[in-house]
């Protein structure tokens, strides 16, 4: 363990969307691509750091489009809230595989697959440097994976958010369809909300910036880049206050 970088956080929330963790399909899992994100999650995992984790689950179901397309709203968010069970389960699968003992705990009891959300059995798996991974949100319809990973970010002391996406931080417009959008390094979290730059949902950053917890955007599709951000490398936006 020496050989290691000294991690600039101690204890960090990642959080990913489930489009993620489907590749370059439009649909579901693709495992080729779940496995090279655990293996990303090991190589910080190797570095001491305690990991959260939450993932979305819009390559199954996202709770939104369903109540757009007339199915009742809380009733499509329970059906977004148990996609993301499913891309917990497979995330965890994924790491035992490679030898790193991982928990899904979940805000809606499924007994027979994952562990009920208690906070102090969580932070006592994390401390044993198991990798908790939160699945079902918060419990609670009208809230996104955003919010969970704050909230859960904020009950377990985490010292930041971690989002990973496909850009490598925040711009001030999008860089895929403009090649003039601008990369901030770092942005307030009145910013982002003043101008609507999409880093998470409302409620989410103003739960961050009410508890000052830092959120940093990067690339998940860098090879390395969750590591190299944990090193104080590589190129990222911090929300910060």
């Amino acid at each position: 363990m020496s050989d290691q970088p000294k991690a600039a956080f101690r204890r960090v929330m990642l959080k990913i969307s489930g489009e993620a963790l489907m590749g370059d399909q439009g649909y579901g899992l693709h495992p080729p691509t779940v496995e090279r994100i655990a293996r990303e999650v090991k190589s910080v995992h190797d570095m001491g750091v305690e990991i959260c984790m939450v993932i979305g689950g819009g390559n199954i179901f996202r709770g939104l489009q369903g109540s757009a397309q007339g199915m009742e709203r809380t009733t499509a968010d329970y059906m977004g809230m148990l996609a993301t069970v499913m891309n917990a389960l497979a995330m965890q699968s994924s790491l035992e595989a490679q030898g790193i003992h991982t928990r899904v705990i979940s805000a809606i009891t499924m007994n027979e697959v994952a562990e009920p959300y208690i906070r102090r059995r969580a932070v006592r798996h994390l401390e044993k440097k198991r990798v908790c991974i939160f699945a079902a949100g918060t419990g609670n319809p009208y809230f996104t994976t955003d919010t969970a990973a704050t909230l859960r970010a904020n009950e377990m002391s985490c010292e930041a958010i971690l989002k990973g996406t496909k850009v490598d931080g925040v711009y001030d417009k999008d860089p895929v369809k403009h090649t003039d959008a601008k990369r901030y390094d770092t942005v307030s979290y009145d910013d982002v909300l003043a101008k609507r730059l999409g880093v998470m949902d409302a409620s989410a950053i103003a739960l961050a910036r009410d508890n000052n917890l830092p959120i940093i955007v990067f690339s998940l599709d860098e090879p390395g880049g969750f590591k190299g951000i944990l090193a104080g490398e590589g190129t990222y936006t911090r929300v910060q206050g």
